[in-house]
């Protein structure tokens, strides 16, 4: 599998995660409760898995070996994706200070959280609409299979190491819990 087809995989579960926190964010901007769990396990999905592990990735590995075969870090693809990694950050801090406040019964606190949380989704969702069209494009035309092989096996030290092993499993058997939830909204 090339490792990008990998980074790709890993954009469902984001995609995923982002559906159930947009559905989330606008029930509470009509009024109405969310289970407070829910946006704070959202917020530790983004910053673990999104940011630590996926980012890391992306970040420690893919994007050094792309300007390695030429492609520009700065005033390119990849200086957009770092700086909208640094913007979907703040947006996460936001969102947890916001969820923190919110699962301690502060509803004073909701408009916040409703703001970060879509200011998040709709930025993640043009994110990786752009990493899986133009920047993954240009990389599986640039990067050899051998190249490809090494960011996979890059790829699985930084599961073990970042997140943990059963992590994944983890995360992906919460998402299906919050989309249940979801889905009877």
């Amino acid at each position: 599998m090339k490792a990008t087809q990998v980074l790709r995989d890993e954009h469902d579960g984001i995609l995923a995660m982002l559906a159930i926190v947009e559905a989330a964010a606008r029930r509470l901007r009509e009024g109405k409760p969310v289970p407070p769990d829910l946006m704070t396990n959202a917020v530790g999905f983004f910053r673990n898995f999104a940011d630590r592990c996926h980012h890391g990735k992306e970040e420690g590995e893919l994007f050094p070996a792309l300007v390695a075969r030429g492609i520009p870090k700065e005033g390119g693809p990849i200086g957009v994706m770092l700086a909208e990694h640094d913007e979907g950050r703040a947006f996460v801090r936001g969102m947890g200070e916001a969820a923190a406040r919110y699962a301690a019964g502060e509803t004073a606190a909701v408009p916040a959280l409703v703001s970060n949380t879509l200011g998040y989704v709709n930025l993640l969702r043009a994110h990786i609409d752009k990493e899986n069209n133009v920047l993954f494009e240009m990389a599986d035309g640039v990067l050899s299979d051998s190249e490809q092989s090494q960011l996979f096996d890059a790829f699985e030290r930084i599961e073990q190491t970042r997140i943990g092993p059963g992590e994944h499993e983890r995360y992906h058997a919460m998402i299906g819990e919050y989309q249940k939830i979801a889905a009877e909204w």
